[in-house]
């Protein structure tokens, strides 16, 4: 479902703006319509963050842009709790955003995607702070390109490991 909807918004939104969209995630801000905070990268290689109000008429499909920032003005994202599975964080512009990602995965994603555009085009000293920095850094020894994956397959490894060491029996 989520690859329709990137294709939809890069048909209808992104391409037309001559734009490349790197990632978006599902937020919480509305009760009753849908919103996304994408990444994407123009033509002059400037890394926007665009938020995008998803609403139908009729059967038809509609995107709005409601907010609008550059990578170079972000100051810091704060992921709240580093140590708790929560998808809220803040975004720190010259106002502070609060936001609720539609989950935790989602949130590291997101992360993920600016920490790697930041690295790619601006190189500036971005800090991204109250998250798990393996889950972050692409020279971390689980970083992977399945996103949403990531958080799972590191939970099951833990997992793994305390089932084994229960199972050991302890010497007398």
């Amino acid at each position: 479902m989520s690859s329709l909807v990137k294709e939809d918004l890069e048909k209808k939104l992104f391409k037309p703006l001559s734009q490349n969209l790197y990632e978006f995630i599902e937020i919480e801000f509305s009760v009753q319509d849908r919103y996304y905070l994408c990444v994407s990268v123009t033509k002059k290689e400037e890394v926007k963050i665009i938020m995008v109000k998803h609403y139908r008429i009729g059967l038809d499909e509609k995107y709005e842009v409601t907010k609008k920032w550059s990578l170079n003005d972000l100051k810091m994202i704060d992921g709240k709790e580093a140590d708790t599975d929560n998808p809220f964080f803040d975004l720190h512009f010259k106002k502070v955003y609060s936001l609720e990602a539609y989950s935790c995965a989602s949130k590291y994603a997101f992360a993920r995607t600016v920490n790697k555009l930041n690295h790619a085009y601006l190189k500036k000293d971005l800090q991204i702070v109250n998250f798990d920095s393996t889950y972050i850094n692409d020279d971390s020894i689980w970083s992977s390109n399945n996103k949403d994956c990531l958080v799972l397959m590191r939970i099951c490894f833990y997992a793994f490991n305390l089932v084994c060491l229960s199972l050991c029996p302890l010497p007398l």
